[in-house]
């Protein structure tokens, strides 16, 4: 199992399909190999823009298994727990552990909306049935259930539960956290439109989206904010916004598929009840991913960037 630091630049990976609906494991191994280039820090596997709710478990532990053999250990490989019941989510918990997986990135209980102590419970339950450490998602916005401080100050006594997809759009929530917990907790910003803002911060890294499409820029933007060259970040970042924007819209799997298949890493293909793009929402998606492709900015040598 490889250390997570909770830290850099993890690409909510596509699911890639073929024509016949089947996983496209040539393609994730491609994209994958684009993000490892790139230089992204690990690897998170079955989420929302994985199409968590249209794979299928077996599925699932192929695409882990393939991404810990293709990734031949460079980074870790993140494991998504998006589950109905304490029981399940026990269960997918320890299947990804026993896969390979090297973390859990952690929803909380779908479909029913618990409340404060049941979600907290949850979340200490799966936790204390895994030797994996957990980044739990905080999305209210999608997902109606807030993570609150005090939540927080009872999750903190548990030693496995050690980062946060911060993704509550209140981008001060960052430094509350900061105040509040110092470094217990490693924050990660879910919310593309807010990537600069949350580095900003103080942030210790990205969920990121676009990253699957465009995973130099991505990281070459996050680098530079902790390099302290903000003002490079900044063309950087005024240049993506447009294309970052793709990624909070409900058709945020359509939209980054089709972005990554113009950048040559994925295909356009997902799963029912999903439906491929088509006429005029197409043609606008597309407008705004070919002039993000041909105003691509030059980037400086991120990788060999100090940083602070």
């Amino acid at each position: 199992m490889l250390k997570v630091k909770w830290e850099g630049v993890y690409p909510a990976m596509l699911t890639p399909f073929k024509q016949d609906d089947t996983v496209d494991f040539e393609m994730f191994a491609k994209n994958i190999n684009a993000q490892l280039t790139a230089g992204v820090s690990g690897l998170i596997i079955g989420g929302s823009l994985g199409e968590a709710s249209t794979i299928t478990p077996e599925e699932v532990r192929e695409l882990l298994i393939y991404a810990k053999q293709t990734s031949k250990a460079a980074v870790p490989v993140i494991a998504t727990i998006a589950e109905q019941s304490t029981r399940q989510a026990i269960q997918v918990a320890q299947a990804a552990e026993s896969n390979g997986a090297d973390g859990l990135m952690m929803l909380p209980p779908m479909r029913y909306k618990a409340d404060d102590q049941e979600t907290i419970v949850y979340f200490k339950t799966v936790a204390g049935n895994t030797s994996l450490p957990i980044m739990v998602y905080n999305n209210p916005v999608d997902y109606k259930i807030e993570v609150t401080l005090d939540m927080f100050e009872e999750l903190a006594k548990v030693d496995n539960i050690r980062s946060v997809k911060e993704s509550t759009r209140d981008v001060s929530n960052v430094t509350r956290m900061k105040n509040t917990f110092g470094d217990r907790f490693k924050i990660l910003c879910g919310v593309d439109t807010l990537t600069l803002e949350e580095l900003a911060l103080g942030a210790d890294g990205l969920v990121a989206g676009l990253v699957d499409a465009f995973p130099a820029e991505t990281v070459a933007l996050y680098r530079l904010v902790k390099a302290g060259q903000y003002q490079e970040a900044l063309k950087i970042y005024r240049w993506f916004l447009p294309l970052l924007e793709l990624d909070i819209l409900p058709k945020l799997v359509q939209y980054i598929k089709l972005a990554a298949t113009q950048t040559g890493i994925s295909s356009e293909y997902v799963r029912a009840p999903r439906l491929a793009l088509t006429g005029a929402e197409r043609d606008r998606v597309l407008s705004i991913i070919n002039n993000g492709i041909a105003t691509r900015p030059t980037l400086p040598d991120y990788l060999n960037l100090e940083i602070l």
